[in-house]
C-alpha cells in the first residue's frame, strides 16, 4: 500500500511579510467566531493576510470567489508579483540578501525619493518591499506625509530575507484570488447576501501616543472609523455577514453597541519600552450570532 496517498503532506500557508496588527497570533481566538457557511469572501484591509491564509489552509475557501484588497499600492503590487512571478522575486531577494548591510538598507529605502522610482518594474518594487519589511524595525510599514517609507533599520543578526517555501506556498494560495488596490468602501460595489467580509482596519488609538494609524500616507482616525461604520451598517442591511477587529476603546464599543461585540486578548509587540509590551484587549465585532 502506498501510504503517501493516505497521508498527504501538510502545507502551511502563512503570511510572507511581518505586519503590525497581524492576526496570526490571534487565529485560535477569532476563527471560532467566523460563520461555518458563507458565499464569497472579502478582506479589504489585507495587510499580511493571516486570516485569509488560515481559512485557505483549512479548506474553508474552496470553490468560493475571494477578493483581497488594500489601499496600499506597494503591498498589493507585492501580492500580485507573488501570485504571478514568485521565482523571479526569489531570485532578486537572493541578490539583496547577499548585499544586505546598514548602508545597503538605507540606499534601498531611499529609492522612493528618487524621481525615477516609478520606472522600476513591479518585481523590483516587490523585492524592495519585502527586503525592507524583513530588515526594518519590527516590520513596521510607516511612511511620512510625502509618502516616503521612513522606518529605520532593525537590529537583526540574520533576517529571513528569502523565505522561499512561504513565498511559493503563498503563490499557490493566491492563484484564483482577485487582488485589488482600492479603499475598503469599494466592496459595496460587489458584495451580496451571505457573503463574508472581514475588516481589520488600522485600529482606533488607545491613547494620544498610539500613532500606528499611518498605514499608508492617509491617517485612519475618527472620520475614517465613522466611514467604516457606515459601510458596516450598509453591508448588514444587505444581509452580508461582517466581522471586524478593532481596539478595545469606549469610542469603538459605543459606535458598534447594537452589534455583537466580543473581547479577545492580544500581545502588543510594537512599543519602544518593555513595560509597554504585553497583553492587551481587542474587540471582535459581528453583525450576526452563532
Amino acid at each position: 500500500m502506498n501510504y503517501n496517498l493516505l497521508f498527504k503532506e501538510y502545507i502551511e500557508y502563512k503570511p510572507f511579510i511581518k505586519w503590525v496588527g497581524g492576526k496570526r497570533g490571534l487565529l485560535n481566538q477569532i476563527l471560532p467566531y467566523f460563520p461555518k457557511e458563507f458565499n464569497n469572501y472579502f478582506e479589504p484591509f489585507l495587510g499580511g493576510g493571516a486570516v485569509f491564509f488560515e481559512l485557505y489552509s483549512k479548506g474553508l475557501l474552496k470553490n468560493k470567489k475571494i477578493y483581497l484588497s488594500d489601499i496600499n499600492s506597494e503591498l498589493i503590487n507585492t501580492y500580485n508579483v507573488i501570485k504571478n512571478n514568485p521565482n523571479e522575486l526569489i531570485y532578486n531577494l537572493e541578490k539583496f540578501k547577499k548585499q544586505h548591510s546598514k548602508e545597503f538598507y538605507y540606499q534601498i529605502r531611499g529609492l522612493d525619493r528618487n524621481e525615477n522610482y516609478n520606472s522600476l518594474s513591479d518585481i523590483e518594487k516587490a523585492t524592495r518591499f519585502i527586503y525592507l519589511n524583513k530588515t526594518c524595525f519590527n516590520g513596521l510599514y510607516r511612511v511620512n506625509k510625502k509618502g516616503y517609507f521612513n522606518t529605520p533599520i532593525g537590529s537583526y543578526k540574520n533576517p529571513n530575507i528569502v523565505d522561499e517555501e512561504t513565498i511559493l506556498n503563498a503563490s499557490e494560495a493566491l492563484q484564483n484570488v482577485i487582488i485589488l488596490n482600492q479603499s475598503f468602501e469599494k466592496i459595496l460595489d460587489y458584495t451580496n447576501k451571505d457573503d463574508l467580509v472581514y475588516f481589520d482596519p488600522p485600529y482606533y488609538p488607545l491613547n494620544k501616543t498610539s500613532n500606528f494609524t499611518s498605514y499608508d500616507s492617509n491617517v485612519f482616525l475618527k472620520e475614517a472609523q465613522f466611514k467604516l461604520f457606515e459601510v458596516f451598517k450598509t453591508l448588514s442591511k444587505r444581509n452580508v455577514k461582517v466581522i471586524e477587529s478593532n481596539s478595545d476603546t469606549e469610542f469603538i464599543k459605543n459606535l458598534y453597541k447594537n452589534y455583537d461585540v466580543n473581547i479577545v486578548n492580544a500581545n502588543r509587540f510594537i512599543n519602544s519600552k518593555k513595560n509597554g509590551r504585553g497583553k492587551i484587549n481587542e474587540v471582535l465585532i459581528r453583525n450576526f450570532k452563532g
